[in-house]
């Protein structure tokens, strides 16, 4: 998730909108909306939160996105700072290099990680797209391999190396294909306004959408991206729109960051049921499982970055 101009005022501006909105434009066919008419209740795990890494001044120091190469490095997208950098499981700072806001970063199937860039409102300007580094340089040097495209969040990449990317204030998430063309057809289908975070599973995406007041999650077949439906609706009202970020397959489920809560909520997929897995973050923005991380354990351990700038690390027990 992006806010303009990476204020307080603007934060508040975009929270406020979001509540009082009411009527958004609506997904298409709903499967199941368990959630939608009660409020959440806290899952049934016990759960940790514990600070990795400090943060800075809030919103200034933002944090975006995140992602694990597999190979003992997480990669975090600094939005403000037009940075990515790389940190070791101990938390300490490995490197880092320039990117032009970067926002959603994810491993692709050839072992690069990939990056959206031009996602922070004040330098988009300067142009939006993808970029690609190789996680295992002593020096990663991002190499553009998507240009020209803009408004864009969040990230997906699958089997086969086509890239999702999610439009918070457009429908249809854009799929590019490995070539760096676009598929105007799938993205016609996958007629989602508003998407935030994306999640690949198996043949389906998931995506969170941000500009809804019922805070849906959806799911887009990648072979039949018209026959999109909602999971769940996360909010009980308009005035209790969750502001959903980006989200994470965790253990068979979907989780999904609330911005404006600061909480983790819990999806089962099949069912739509929800849960509040985590609480007290800080305006998280992304969530990840750590994959390849020293002895972090990935059936266990949850990691979030927060516009608040820390990355806070989620332990289910």
């Amino acid at each position: 998730m992006t806010i303009r101009g990476f204020g307080t005022a603007a934060a508040a501006g975009l929270m406020s909108a979001l509540l009082v909105a009411g009527t958004q434009t609506p997904v298409a066919a709903t499967e199941a909306r368990a959630s939608a008419r009660t409020a959440l209740k806290p899952c049934t795990q016990r759960v940790s939160v514990e600070v990795f890494r400090e943060g800075g001044v809030p919103l200034l120091d933002w944090r975006e996105n995140l992602e694990f190469d597999g190979h003992g490095t997480l990669w975090v997208a600094h939005i403000a700072k037009h940075r990515v950098e790389g940190y070791a499981p101990d938390g300490t700072l490995k490197t880092s290099f320039p990117v032009n806001g970067p926002g959603g970063i994810r491993r692709g199937p050839d072992g690069f990680m990939y990056v959206n860039f031009g996602v922070n409102p004040l330098t988009s300007g300067l142009g939006g797209g993808i970029v690609r580094f190789d996680p295992t340089a002593a020096h990663p040097e991002p190499e553009k391999v998507v240009d020209g495209i803009s408004g864009i969040n969040g990230l997906a990449i699958d089997a086969a190396g086509n890239f999702y990317v999610s439009r918070e204030l457009a429908t249809g998430i854009l799929k590019i294909r490995p070539d760096g063309t676009k598929d105007e057809q799938w993205t016609r289908a996958a007629s989602v306004f508003g998407t935030n975070g994306l999640e690949i599973v198996g043949d389906q995406l998931y995506a969170s959408v941000i500009t809804s007041t019922a805070s849906p999650v959806v799911r887009i077949p990648l072979n039949d991206p018209a026959r999109h439906t909602t999971v769940t609706e996360l909010s009980p009202n308009p005035w209790d729109a969750k502001v959903l970020d980006d989200l994470t397959s965790f253990g068979g489920d979907l989780v999904v960051a609330s911005f404006r809560d600061g909480e983790l909520i819990r999806v089962d997929p099949k069912t739509g049921g929800s849960c509040v897995l985590a609480t007290g973050l800080r305006m998280p923005s992304s969530v990840r499982v750590p994959r390849g991380f020293g002895d972090h354990d990935p059936r266990r351990e949850l990691f979030v970055v927060e516009a608040s700038g820390r990355i806070m690390k989620v332990t289910v027990r």
